[in-house]
């Protein structure tokens, strides 16, 4: 993928899939998450063909003591860039020195230029202008389950605790797991919400790759009214904290409080099990709906920022189907057509 480049501290590449030491690595280092896990990065190269390699200061047959983390992603429309990592919320730089940045960054420098590739993106989870020049900023939420459950549950906004309220009185059901019967109601509703934001769902694909690969760390609720399916969540874990990836829900059966009855019940297993803290992941700093709702459950909010080099001019092109005619023809493809549409579009974009 790339060569190694002497710098001041060598830089050595590996592949992380073939290379155990990344796991282990992964598995100890504090600042780890399930981002930097081989599951999700195999589901990443198997669904998008993307390449992943990991940056080290680690000779070859000693252990990695650090490591920074990237798909190459090739695309013909988007350019050819490295990613640390696509569809990633974050994915922190595993380094025990910060001194060492300075490392990284030459290296990435070096390699943009010789390799003649688009951008190198890193998205630490707190802000670090050694990495580059900041590009795009998120809100991140994050809930600390450190408390009892009742004092977490005091937290909740009101609104929350009347929605909770609600499911109970419509003895909403959830259930929890990896089945195909889950993996189907997930996805429909996906599709519905997918659509109702005008924006193309992920591939099928990429879901039963996560289940796959990620095994007992994936799990998918959904929240039933009488059998039937209103929302749904997918979920991952690594070590003590749980990470709220992906919600979906039936618009017209908003009212019954689906969502956050699965949050409250999430809350509630994470806390049982162990677990330390739920990340909430990022929303655009436009959504004020989402962090809105993201607010509700208690959670601490701060700025997300991704920094790139080389230094961009100018703003941050939107995403193509941010244009008013490519909302209104996704508001409309039959879901088949939505789908496959998500398939081409998701493996360009990083």
């Amino acid at each position: 993928m790339i060569g190694a480049v002497g710098i001041a501290v060598n830089i050595h590449v590996i592949n992380p899939i073939a290379d155990n030491r990344w796991e282990e690595l992964v598995a100890r280092h504090p600042r780890a998450s399930a981002f930097h896990r081989c599951g999700w990065l195999k589901a990443l190269a198997r669904t998008y063909g993307y390449e992943p390699g990991v940056l080290t200061t680690s000779p070859p047959g000693a252990p990695l003591s650090d490591g920074i983390v990237f798909c190459l992603v090739s695309s013909w429309i988007t350019g050819t860039r490295l990613v640390s990592l696509p569809f990633s919320d974050h994915c922190e730089p595993l380094l025990d020195d910060v001194g060492q940045s300075a490392a990284f960054v030459s290296w990435l420098e070096t390699e943009c230029e010789r390799q003649r590739w688009k951008y190198a993106e890193l998205r630490p989870c707190l802000p670090d202008d050694r990495y580059g020049q900041p590009s795009r900023s998120y809100c991140f939420h994050e809930l600390d389950l450190t408390p009892t459950l009742p004092q977490i549950f005091r937290k909740l906004r009101k609104d929350a605790i009347q929605r909770i309220r609600r499911a109970e009185r419509e003895r909403l059901s959830c259930e929890a797991g990896r089945s195909e019967r889950l993996l189907d109601d997930f996805y429909r509703l996906l599709l519905l919400t997918r659509r109702r934001h005008c924006l193309p769902p992920q591939p099928r694909t990429w879901f039963e790759n996560l289940l796959q690969y990620m095994g007992d760390d994936v799990q998918i609720r959904v929240a039933r009214q009488n059998g039937n399916a209103i929302a749904a969540m997918l979920t991952l874990r690594h070590r003590s904290c749980v990470t709220y990836k992906y919600g979906c829900s039936d618009e017209k059966l908003h009212k019954l409080g689906g969502m956050t009855f699965l949050l409250w019940r999430l809350i509630e297993e994470s806390k049982d099990s162990g677990a330390d803290n739920i990340d909430f992941g990022r929303s655009d700093l436009d959504n004020e709906g989402l962090i809105t709702f993201k607010d509700r459950f208690g959670t601490q909010k701060r700025l997300l920022t991704y920094y790139r080099y080389p230094k961009l001019q100018g703003e941050v092109p939107v995403r193509n189907w941010d244009s008013p005619a490519m909302r209104r023809l996704i508001s409309v493809l039959p879901d088949a057509v939505l789908s496959a549409a998500g398939r081409i579009l998701y493996r360009h974009m990083g």
